[in-house]
């Protein structure tokens, strides 16, 4: 059975980030294959994966709309639309990837969203793993694209407003009793020391992370460089530490190799 994760959190607070390192992680214990999936209007998780997708589902849709008139003989509109989003999926060795985009249009992203869910519930049976990138903020769990998840990651950034934001996102899950079968949180860019401050934060709000991700020189490089997060070395202090996180993850789970 398919095994799904995904990482929530405000603007900044290293989703994408996360989300690559896990990739990287599964990948690197042969836990193929692999289904990423960004979640997000603004779609970058490709670059952190060294990927170049053809195609996004909100490029697909506009695409679809323009030719639905002009359908091909004997296909319905609901199987031609399956054809062109399979035309989305970027595949490479161990993992393959789909992108939200966006379309050309302006509007709700509720029906694009709604595409999407409906598209990874279809491949689910085809993975292993899926592991999703959310949008940032919390808008989008009112339109459930984070439903059905049997591991939710709330990441924050290392700041006191990070660590509310995360702390409403969990409230918020709650409130739509969206089906999550658990989650946790992860505390991103951390120094050395923990302030004081944030330890108070921490604490107030009841929050007691999974993962404390160190700041890394190295994934600033590679950031610089253009290289995928993919090919980062097993000596870079984020990789040990998101290691150590699946680890925990997959065993606590039953998932464990």
């Amino acid at each position: 059975m398919t095994f799904s994760i995904a990482i929530a959190g405000k603007g900044g607070s290293g989703k994408t980030t996360t989300c690559a390192l896990i990739l990287r992680e599964l990948i690197q214990r042969r836990m193929t294959p692999i289904l990423a999936v960004d979640a997000d209007g603004n779609a970058n998780l490709h670059e952190s994966m060294g990927l170049r997708p053809h195609e996004t589902i909100g490029s697909v849709i506009d695409k679809f709309n323009g030719d639905k008139i002009n359908l091909p003989q004997g296909m319905n509109k609901g199987s031609y639309l399956r054809l062109r989003l399979s035309k989305a999926i970027a595949e490479s060795h161990g993992v393959d990837l789909i992108s939200m985009g966006h379309g050309a249009g302006s509007g709700c992203y509720c029906y694009p969203n709604s595409i999407l869910k409906e598209f990874i519930d279809a491949l689910r049976p085809n993975y292993k793993f899926i592991v999703m990138d959310n949008e940032a903020g919390m808008e989008h769990l009112s339109r459930g694209t984070t439903d059905g998840i049997d591991m939710l990651l709330i990441a924050s950034d290392y700041s006191v407003k990070g660590i509310r934001t995360a702390a409403r996102i969990r409230q918020m899950v709650d409130e739509l009793k969206l089906d999550v079968k658990e989650s946790s949180f992860i505390l991103t860019r951390v120094p050395d020391a923990l302030d004081g401050r944030v330890v108070e934060e921490l604490d107030t709000l009841g929050i007691n992370p999974a993962a404390f991700i160190p700041r890394c020189a190295e994934i600033e490089r590679f950031d610089l460089e253009q290289q995928s997060l993919l090919d980062l070395p097993d000596t870079s202090p984020a990789a040990v530490v998101i290691a150590q996180l699946l680890k925990n993850i997959l065993e606590r789970t039953g998932r464990a190799a």
